[in-house]
């Protein structure tokens, strides 16, 4: 077992991880706790106060409807964030174990798994989650099972492919020998050897689902109104960009920061992982 004064050393050689992870936790806690603190109702209308710009009582200003746009986006970003997340641990959920058991046993439940996953799979991410998340209708629920259905294909196929370059190691051949079931081997050998690239690929594609969903609320097939969803909010403000480009500038910067932010935490998970393999090697 790695001790934790070994883990802390390759933490601090890894400094893309000790940044993200950073930004991570201060983004996750300004979503968790930004709706709770900041004194304006995300959904409440004063017409009399539309299009204002940046002001002490209004952050960010206003949108057309007088709502106030800082806490909207607070309100939002718990949306589209834990979306994204509770889309990708779906995902997960369905992916690796089948990977790791089409992998494994291979045979016919491989071909029949993997035949599934070529057939769905020709098909780029976005264009099938628009014709899921159309045939199923414009909901926030929708978007999600649209996303966990385009999701689950590639972390089986990935999980396959690891699992298949580990099996016939040296260490999966001695369990077999000592006569260890299938399940023993899968969770006790398989599964802690491709862990870290399963979180490093799950970190990365939460920023790329979050692209998604607010990309299919923009479009319409997502959150529909009221609804502060980012991409719902960039819908919004689209018609007033020449007269109140901020309606549409502070989504799109909290999309691109938070997107970017877990791109750097996928990075970071990797070379976090390099740096183990390295020195255990």
């Amino acid at each position: 077992m790695e001790s934790i004064y070994q883990a802390k050393h390759r933490l601090i050689q890894c400094p893309t991880l000790t940044i993200s992870l950073f930004l991570t936790v201060i983004l996750l806690i300004m979503l968790i706790l930004g709706p709770i603190i900041v004194a304006h109702d995300p959904f409440q209308i004063d017409m009399t106060n539309r299009l204002q710009s940046a002001s002490m009582s209004h952050i960010l200003g206003t949108d057309q409807l007088g709502r106030d746009l800082f806490s909207r986006i607070l309100y939002g970003g718990r949306l589209t964030v834990g979306l994204g997340l509770f889309a990708i641990f779906l995902a997960l959920l369905i992916g690796v174990p089948i990977g790791l058991v089409s992998g494994y046993i291979g045979g016919k439940l491989d071909a029949f798994f993997m035949r599934i996953v070529d057939g769905i799979i020709v098909f780029p991410d976005f264009i099938l989650a628009i014709a899921i998340a159309g045939i199923l209708g414009p909901s926030l629920t929708n978007i999600v099972i649209a996303m966990v259905l385009v999701k689950w294909i590639v972390y089986a196929r990935v999980v396959r492919g690891l699992v298949m370059a580990e099996k016939e190691k040296e260490f999966i051949l001695a369990a077999k020998i000592s006569n260890s079931s299938t399940g023993k081997i899968i969770r006790r050998h398989l599964w802690p050897q491709i862990i870290p690239d399963v979180i490093a690929m799950a970190a990365i594609d939460v920023g790329k689902v979050i692209l998604i969903i607010s990309t299919l609320s923009y479009i319409g097939v997502g959150a529909q109104p009221p609804i502060p969803e980012w991409g719902a909010l960039l819908n919004d403000g689209r018609g007033y960009f020449q007269v109140h480009a901020s309606l549409m500038i502070y989504p799109g910067l909290a999309i691109m920061a938070t997107v970017l932010c877990f791109n750097l935490l996928g990075d970071g998970v990797k070379e976090y992982m390099d740096t183990r393999k390295r020195g255990e090697s």
